[in-house]
């Protein structure tokens, strides 16, 4: 059985959509780390029995990760950027959600709210949800899944927001899933689903 660290920064809503879908998952969830004390996430990892950390520094992550025997990292709602030596750590063993179709609306300094900013701004009708492995290219690793949504008639970032996070809560917890269950290869850089 797989041992999954869930890494946050925030709410832990993406956190909470893999522990309600926990019994379908062949892995634990042994783990879950925050870069920031405040992070709601650790209280939800608290009340599910999970152990928690605050961790800034990315050396104590990764020395953390590897005493924990952590298999696969899922990125939900982390606002960091991982290092090249915990990347190299676990190839393509290490998955994040980011909250519009990439390639639109990635990379440096396109996270959070930023994202759903910029899609308002300019006009965009669909958005929706990406899964892919990390790589050092920020959100440049291979696309596992992807979920569009229509967002014509929504007229605020917190409004396309929180239609793109039922997206997330939907897609991250199967993704998780087909991982532990050995479904998801990588070819040439691209995902096969089996």
């Amino acid at each position: 059985m797989l041992r999954l660290a869930v890494l946050i920064s925030g709410s832990g809503s993406d956190l909470q959509s893999i522990i309600d879908h926990r019994n379908h998952i062949n892995g634990e969830i042994a783990l879950v780390v925050s870069n920031r004390k405040t992070a709601g996430g650790l209280q939800r990892a608290e009340k599910a029995g999970i152990k928690n950390l605050v961790i800034k520094d990315q050396n104590e992550l990764l020395n953390t990760l590897k005493e924990e025997k952590i298999d696969f990292i899922v990125l939900a709602g982390y606002l960091a950027i991982l290092g090249k030596e915990l990347i190299e750590a676990y190839p393509n063993k290490i998955i994040n959600i980011h909250p519009s179709l990439v390639p639109s609306f990635c990379g440096p300094g396109m996270y959070g709210m930023h994202v759903h900013e910029a899609v308002l701004k300019r006009g965009v009708k669909v958005s929706g949800a990406t899964i892919h492995f990390v790589s050092e290219e920020v959100d440049g690793g291979p696309i596992i899944w992807q979920e569009a949504v229509s967002i014509a008639d929504l007229e605020t970032a917190e409004d396309i927001q929180k239609r793109v996070l039922e997206i997330e809560h939907k897609i991250l917890p199967k993704v998780v899933e087909l991982y532990c269950d050995n479904k998801i290869i990588v070819e040439k850089g691209t995902v096969k689903i089996l």
